[in-house]
């Protein structure tokens, strides 16, 4: 257990999965969550790693809990608490790692409220995850980044769960006002394979440089270095490539169309986002301004056509990207998405958190100036 914030003491028990998904790139953006968290609040930090037989543990623990409502710890040590907080905060991407939150013994008991974020529950696989949902029963409140499983979640556990929309670090993704955007198109993860083959044709006639993942590694050397790659690339972007979560894994996502990350990494950065918005009400409401993401037409042979025209009109691309910088810095740091779990749980922000919040405010009036 690590304690991040040590001028006072510790308010805050967090649940950490670094510990076991250390290079995992897909965790990035929690990371990043996790040590911003850090740093605006007092928190103990409680990241066990997996035992000696965590993964054989974990299969008969989903095994038994898929039928069942029985919770088992799926191989983490035991974390024992020694003092008393006013929160105990965990983020769980998929649903399984809700069992490792067993882990903590007497997290209830120790804990005035409790709140989970759960980033990747799916209406679609709620059946298969009993114990999960159990577990996810025992906190005081649930937050969900997916809009269309609120509904899904709030009748396995009534009257738990609203939505969170994801974030970023947008101190970090912030351009220069004057930063030199050499990347004509950046596509990170997954993609869309018309899209792409047709943005490879214009690469290889054209000469636009076009930054996309060439090998299908999901693993880094370093988390926070890959971030901040991440982040380096996508500020000097043109065009940034945009699409709802999971949408190409419809055995995963069902029928829902949702928010993932990159529309707030792609907006932090002051990238003219290319691709399809979500169809869900959360979407218009968060990207409420024009051209948050132009549309790209389905048929591929019309891709270079929709660039060229935002190319011709240099005060329109301008007018997007300052809006997209100031929305990020004002709405979707995860300063604010922060502020909204301490707003749930009856805490008042630390002096880290207000100073973080006014800083960004004041980059977001000097980037529209």
């Amino acid at each position: 257990m690590t304690t991040r914030v040590p001028t006072r003491p510790p308010r805050v028990l967090m649940f950490s999965h670094r510990n076991i998904y250390e290079i995992e790139v897909w965790r990035s953006s929690l990371r990043e969550f996790e040590d911003i968290v850090c740093d605006i609040d007092a928190v103990d930090l409680v990241a066990p790693p997996p035992g000696r037989w965590y993964r054989q543990r974990r299969r008969i623990a989903l095994r038994v809990g898929r039928d069942s409502d029985i919770i088992l710890n799926p191989g983490l040590p035991r974390i024992a608490l020694q003092r008393d907080y006013d929160l105990f905060f965990a983020i769980c991407e998929k649903t399984s790692e809700l069992l490792h939150l067993a882990a903590v013994e007497g997290w209830r008991d120790r804990c005035r409220t409790s709140i989970c974020l759960v980033s990747e529950l799916w209406a679609k696989e709620m059946p298969y995850f009993t114990s999960c949902l159990k577990m996810l029963g025992k906190f005081d409140h649930v937050f969900s980044y997916l809009s269309q499983s609120v509904e899904a979640i709030d009748a396995a556990i009534p009257g738990h769960c609203s939505y969170l929309a994801p974030g970023v670090d947008a101190a970090l993704f912030r351009p220069h006002p004057r930063a030199d955007r050499s990347i004509d198109v950046f596509s990170l993860g997954r993609r869309d394979e018309q899209v792409h083959q047709a943005l490879l044709r214009v690469a290889r006639n054209n000469g636009m440089f076009y930054v996309y993942d060439s090998i299908d590694g999901l693993r880094a050397h370093d988390l926070e270095q890959h971030r901040l790659l991440i982040a380096n690339m996508a500020k000097r972007s043109r065009y940034f490539v945009a699409y709802p979560a999971k949408w190409d894994s419809p055995h995963e996502r069902g029928n829902q169309s949702e928010m993932g990350a990159r529309y707030f990494e792609g907006a932090a950065a002051g990238t003219i986002m290319i691709g399809e918005p979500p169809t869900t009400e959360q979407f218009a409401k968060t990207f409420f301004w024009p051209d948050a993401v132009v549309r790209l037409p389905r048929d591929p042979r019309g891709i270079e056509e929709v660039m060229t025209e935002m190319d011709q009109q240099p005060d329109r691309q301008e007018k997007v990207r300052k809006t997209n910088v100031a929305q990020a810095l004002r709405r979707h740091d995860w300063v604010h998405r922060w502020q909204t779990v301490l707003d749930r749980a009856g805490l008042a922000p630390l002096p880290a958190l207000v100073q973080r919040r006014e800083r960004l405010a004041d980059l977001a009036a000097a980037f529209e100036g």
